[in-house]
């Protein structure tokens, strides 16, 4: 009882950060109407959504990761890898494929038990062996991108199969299919963690591994399968992303990582875990997405956008510290 007790009014307390959120962004909603009458239209924001749905898929996958008190750095290479070896075992030898021309059905479940194993591997050697995340997931983002690289000879891949097309071009309802599937996949994230045991348990782990295991929460079990879950997020993104692109780019997902930290941070998520919300999250994605197509449409050069999203990092850990009184954690 009261464990309960305590529990609410942190999750009130993070609901209001989140929501805090809301107003920067209806703040950058008029900010880009001013600055070009463009930003505001159906197609404009349709496209802003659209471009997020990969980036935001990978920030739910490394939040659940965050909120466990672990992180993974390999997730951008997963949604370069899973794709690039499903599509390669189902295209011909010509079309840069391996030569093995399965049946294209198979190219998404592929792609997405590519993601699945690399989680596994993940939380196995972390969780299992005792090892060091960072090192760990560093290792496994270079051992991804050189096989990556050797699969596809280092060229894109074209061609692709019917599947993974429809899931990057198909419309549903006048929206973009993608759209749809992380709206969905958001809802039930949002769900499982608010409001299932399972969800809460990985608030709990983050928070305190030790007291978690002596509440009876398995904690290598949960954390494992919250790795294999967020690989498979990864490879979905992935997907999402080469059917829009048409093709799987020989270095696909190459500096994601940075933007999914940057999003994480800006959403309130802690990266001491225990701490975060999958809406939070996605309030931090929607607001990079927004600053880049402002910063497009006011002609700043691509090469400045990086540094801004390290303004934007600072700003958030800096009003995180005034609005809670509370000083970051090392």
């Amino acid at each position: 009882m009261t464990t309960t007790a305590v529990a609410r009014p942190s999750l009130s307390l993070g609901r209001m950060r989140d929501l805090a959120l809301v107003p920067a962004i209806v703040v950058l909603l008029i900010v880009g109407a001013l600055i070009d009458p463009v930003f505001l239209s159906r197609a404009n924001l349709v496209n802003v959504l659209q471009q997020q749905t990969e980036l935001s898929l990978l920030v739910l996958a490394e939040t659940l990761i965050l909120i466990g008190g672990r992180f993974d750095l390999s997730l951008e290479s997963t949604v370069g890898l899973a794709p690039a070896l499903g599509v390669a075992l189902v295209i011909p030898a010509a079309s840069n494929g391996i030569g093995t021309e399965w049946s294209d059905a198979l190219a998404v479940p592929i792609c997405l038990l590519v993601g699945l194993a690399v989680g596994a591997v993940n939380g196995l050697l972390i969780l299992r062996f005792g090892l060091s995340a960072f090192i760990v997931t560093l290792g496994m983002l270079i051992e991804l991108r050189g096989l990556q690289i050797g699969i596809t000879g280092g060229q894109n891949l074209f061609e692709l199969p019917p599947s993974v097309l429809y899931l990057g071009n198909a419309t549903w309802l006048g929206l973009p299919l993608s759209i749809w599937l992380c709206a969905a996949i958001f809802a039930v994230g949002i769900a499982v963690l608010g409001w299932f045991r399972h969800g809460r348990a990985v608030y709990a782990i983050g928070g305190n591994a030790d007291a978690a295991r002596a509440a009876g929460i398995r904690t290598d079990r949960v954390m494992w399968i919250v790795f294999m879950v967020a690989g498979v997020l990864a490879a979905l993104a992935g997907l999402l992303m080469t059917g829009r692109l048409g093709s799987v780019a020989a270095a696909q997902g190459s500096g994601m990582i940075f933007q999914v930290f940057a999003a994480a941070v800006i959403g309130g998520v802690s990266m001491n875990g225990g701490k975060g919300t999958l809406f939070g999250a996605l309030c931090g994605v929607l607001m990079l997405g927004l600053i880049n197509n402002i910063l497009t449409l006011a002609g700043v050069s691509a090469q400045w956008i990086q540094a801004v999203y390290g303004l934007i990092i600072l700003v958030a850990l800096v009003l995180a510290r005034l609005t809670t009184g509370k000083a970051q954690d090392s």
